[in-house]
């Protein structure tokens, strides 16, 4: 599209943006810690970033294209579809500056009501789904397109399984909102089908089934919330294309590939099952980029890992996941989470649904705290975690930069 009511490429309003999104995203104390290797000791405590963390290029986009639009478009009226990205720091920012989060209705649609053709509307990093995107489009109005790349990426291999009549497999969160957008491309074509696994063990369910030819209906009725409404595991597993949410671990979307590849082999022989099933890694690099950085900050030694991030952060609670299984890990949203003279942390526990409060999380025999941080966190809120962490111990930041 290129008419004046849909936009994709930003504004080249950045000089103008450039001030406020250093006032609000910058921390000089990560500056520091970068600069020092990624790490600052003081006394008897280090704390080691890992070398990939925070906003990454989609993310960044996102939030400028962002404020371009508020720059752009002073005397409208400006919705955003959602939230820009997990980060409730971010959102708050672009609510103060007049943005308006639109929220969902009781039947879980979003409420597009109170927008007409003169407002603005942004979507979202994550991208929206083909369905919302078309009641935008017959409202009129401006349509400001933030959805990241990788994830556009996703859509196009997704669309091209359903043209060409394969099922598409989706390792993902099927209440994720990339994950809506990603499965409602298959509607671009009259028979496209989807189903989302959220993990190894849902993708064996569905692999047993291509396997056997058995257990159907039960198949269907353990995930009908995450399948196409007239999904038929009989018809829809014949031909399969894997795909994943860009912000899910990639060692456990191979794996699930490499687990419904060799359930076609068995099923139908090598031969067949070449015609009959395709795969595509659609991780995306950043994301890869943060879960390799975690795993290399673990093995440089860490007592305890924070990490920072939305609790709806798909690949925020990724990382947790990963540190999680070396070391103690505690997932802050952000440092108003840690309270240096209590000693106490509230946090959310690994495949926990709410967050809880720790006390006395970090013993005097921790020596190395390990710091990330998810895709949509930006370097302030990371600086501001680090200063809390050294504050537990008794320590102040100031000091300890200028030794």
């Amino acid at each position: 599209m290129t008419d004046q009511t849909y936009y994709r490429k930003g504004f080249g309003l950045k000089d103008e943006i450039q001030g406020a999104l250093t006032e609000d995203y910058h921390s000089a104390l990560v500056d520091e810690v970068r600069a020092r290797g990624y790490a600052l000791t003081a006394d008897d405590l280090t704390v080691r970033l890992a070398k990939e963390f925070g906003f990454c290029y989609g993310v960044d986009r996102a939030v400028e294209y962002a404020y371009e639009t508020r720059t752009k478009f002073p005397a409208r009226r400006i919705y955003l579809v959602g939230e820009i990205i997990h980060n409730p720091h971010v959102n708050a920012k672009l609510a103060a500056m007049g943005v308006v989060l639109l929220g969902r209705t009781a039947e879980g649609d979003f409420d597009l009501s109170a927008v007409t053709v003169d407002d603005v509307v942004i979507l979202p990093a994550f991208g929206v789904t083909k369905a919302d995107f078309d009641r935008l489009r017959a409202v009129g109005c401006v349509l400001v397109d933030t959805t990241c790349g990788s994830v556009l990426n996703v859509w196009k291999r997704v669309e091209s399984y359903a043209r060409d009549g394969f099922t598409a497999l989706i390792h993902g969160k099927y209440t994720h909102e990339e994950t809506k957008a990603t499965a409602s491309q298959v509607t671009k074509h009259p028979h496209g089908r989807y189903l989302v696994v959220r993990d190894m063990g849902e993708a064996r369910l569905v692999c047993e089934f291509i396997e056997r030819g058995e257990g159907g209906e039960a198949l269907r009725e353990r995930l009908r919330k995450a399948a196409s409404p007239d999904f038929d595991p009989t018809r829809d597993l014949q031909q399969v294309g894997v795909a994943n949410q860009t912000t899910m671990l990639s060692s456990e979307s191979l794996a699930i590939a490499a687990e419904v590849r060799r359930a076609m082999v068995a099923r139908y022989g090598e031969g067949e099952a070449r015609e009959r099933f395709r795969s595509f890694d659609t991780i995306c690099s950043a994301t890869q980029d943060r879960q390799d950085a975690v795993l290399r900050m673990l093995e440089w030694g860490v007592d305890v890992a924070v990490v920072i991030g939305g609790f709806n952060s798909s690949n925020t609670t990724h990382l947790a996941a990963l540190c999680a299984e070396r070391v103690p890990t505690y997932h802050v949203e952000d440092s108003a989470g840690i309270v240096p003279e209590t000693r106490t942390i509230r946090h959310k526990p690994v495949g926990a649904h709410v967050a809880v409060e720790a006390t006395d999380w970090l013993p005097a025999s921790a020596r190395v705290v390990g710091v990330t941080a998810g895709a949509s966190t930006p370097n302030n809120k990371v600086g501001e975690v680090i200063e809390r962490i050294f504050a537990t111990r008794g320590i102040e930041v100031a000091e300890a930069v200028s030794r």
